[in-house]
């Protein structure tokens, strides 16, 4: 029994599809662990807009980064020995990627250079970082998820700051996955994708984080809340894997459900204005729907 009104459901549209050329359906160590062994030709995560308004996606399985301009043809940017999974660009045009396997990375979009920029801390190596957020002032947000979960609930919670200092935030989550910081930048959204449930990170005058709780709790689906993503009004979109996607207005309330209509492993989403891409991740699919409000600026971009 929900105790709000029912949301609106709009359908989703089919913006673009992976070209059957860049389709592989091999056997690869990612799949084994992550999809129990079954061959995946592609799996889509990280759209991410430049400035130009192309949508850059990532291939975790096969190590590639797609450009799909706004017409809907495909670009391979660069392929690589890594697992990218989030990607968002920072002002100076340069694209961060969160590497499962390697670490946070960097990538030249006009050469499909991919350079290390943090692959350990103190020494260690990281679980399998998942997802990323840039602040207005350029400091940056990642997950560090691995194969976290219930049965081991200590995946993390990172600040690299743009003085270059690396912060771990939080310890304790149960597979922290997508992130995004509210309106005024004091409250950090974590997707935590095993425990069905979106946490709220306050985060004190110190940029220290305090009195974690749950913001939104999910139920139903096949896996569990992936990526968020902030509107201007401070609504928040939740890309619900194995289920849709969902809009939830500043104080959690479900205002709209997306019927992705075609597969059901919604990812990851990104605005370009009102309208709103998601990535269907196993059917190679890119769908789109139009929102009541605009994408909040990624300052990465600013």
């Amino acid at each position: 029994m929900s105790l709000f009104p029912p949301p609106v459901t709009v359908k989703a549209e089919i913006f673009a599809r992976v070209p059957d050329k860049f389709r592989r359906k091999i056997r690869t160590s990612w799949a084994d662990y992550n999809k129990a062994g079954v061959p995946a030709d592609c799996f889509l995560e990280g759209p991410s807009f430049d400035r130009a308004g192309n949508l850059f996606v990532t291939d975790i399985p096969h190590g590639r980064i797609f450009k799909v301009s706004p017409s809907g043809d495909w670009s391979l940017i660069t392929e690589y020995d890594g697992w990218p999974n989030g990607l968002k660009f920072h002002k100076d045009g340069r694209g961060f990627i969160t590497d499962y396997k390697r670490g946070i990375m960097t990538l030249d979009v006009a050469t499909g250079k991919v350079a290390p920029l943090i692959e350990t801390i103190r020494s260690e190596s990281f679980k399998g970082v998942n997802d990323l957020h840039f602040t207005m002032n350029g400091d940056l947000y990642f997950t560090d998820q691995g194969q976290t979960g219930l049965h081991d609930p200590t995946g993390r919670v990172y600040r690299y700051t743009a003085a270059g200092q690396l912060t771990c935030l939080v310890n304790t989550v149960p597979s922290p996955n997508g992130l995004v910081l509210d309106l005024h930048e004091k409250v950090l959204y974590v997707a935590v994708t095993r425990a069905n449930a979106v946490w709220r990170l306050p985060i004190m005058i110190d940029g220290a984080v305090s009195k974690v709780g749950i913001a939104i709790q999910l139920s139903g689906g096949l896996s569990g809340p992936d990526g968020l993503a902030l509107d201007e009004e401070g609504g928040i979109i939740v890309a619900h894997a194995g289920l849709g996607c969902w809009r939830f207005d500043r104080l959690g309330r479900p205002t709209h459900f997306i019927d992705p209509v075609v597969g059901l492993s919604l990812t990851n989403v990104a605005f370009q204005g009102r309208r709103l891409y998601m990535t269907e991740s196993e059917s190679g699919h890119i769908l789109t729907v139009d929102l009541p409000a605009a994408g909040r600026m990624m300052y990465g971009l600013s």
